[in-house]
């Protein structure tokens, strides 16, 4: 196997893909915008699936690069790939991190969604949260419970870990780099961010000699 590169990052004995420069220009989001144009976005799920598992390596030094990056240049292409192509895909067609991923509740929610359901709190949790011995709660199912078909039932009441998700829109990407490919082959705004990123640093892919 060999690792192909080009000018933006070079490769060092110690197995590692470091950024050069090349970002430095890159002050903000909103100058970056005009550069982030695409032809086609994947949202076929099998196909996410096929990726992760074909990219594996390719994605084990991806990481790698961007760990040694400079974070804030990293962030500002991430934000500005989010901004576009998160618009773009149409999360109420997929639904796939609602059948997939547990799912973090607090009290406030619990009473949020109680009152909007007309029930107890006591109801809400005996009937979908299971609550730890340490007072945490969780969606007692996965696939959650308020999914119907590939649309969220209380969407304006959701937890704040589903509005948050996939959190592509904060700081500290580069800090966040295990928990965020975890979902590369689950969640097509991930898979194509993290695809366009790789275009955008210049990253060129693993190839097999």
């Amino acid at each position: 196997m060999r690792i192909v590169i080009s000018g933006t990052f070079f490769y060092q004995s110690t197995n590692q893909l470091l950024l050069t420069n090349q970002l430095s220009s890159y002050q903000s989001t909103n100058q970056l915008l005009p550069y982030f144009r695409f032809l086609k976005l994947e949202t076929n799920l099998a196909i996410l699936a096929q990726e992760e598992l074909e990219k594996e390596e390719e994605n084990f030094c991806f990481k790698d690069a961007l760990s040694n990056s400079n974070s804030i240049e990293i962030d500002n292409i991430v934000h500005a790939l989010n901004a576009e192509i998160t618009p773009a895909i149409d999360c109420t067609a997929c639904g796939n991190c609602c059948r997939s991923l547990m799912i973090n509740v607090t009290q406030p929610e619990v009473e949020n969604l109680s009152a909007y359901l007309s029930i107890t709190e006591d109801e809400l949790k005996e009937t979908y949260i299971e609550t730890s011995l340490q007072g945490s709660m969780i969606v007692n199912t996965i696939p959650c419970h308020f999914l119907k078909g590939t649309m969220c039932s209380i969407y304006e009441h959701r937890f704040a870990e589903c509005r948050e998700f996939p959190g592509l829109h904060k700081t500290g990407f580069t800090e966040r780099l295990f928990a965020t490919f975890m979902h590369y082959g689950r969640c097509p705004i991930v898979y194509n961010v993290i695809e366009q990123l790789k275009i955008k640093t210049g990253f060129i892919k693993i190839a097999q000699t």
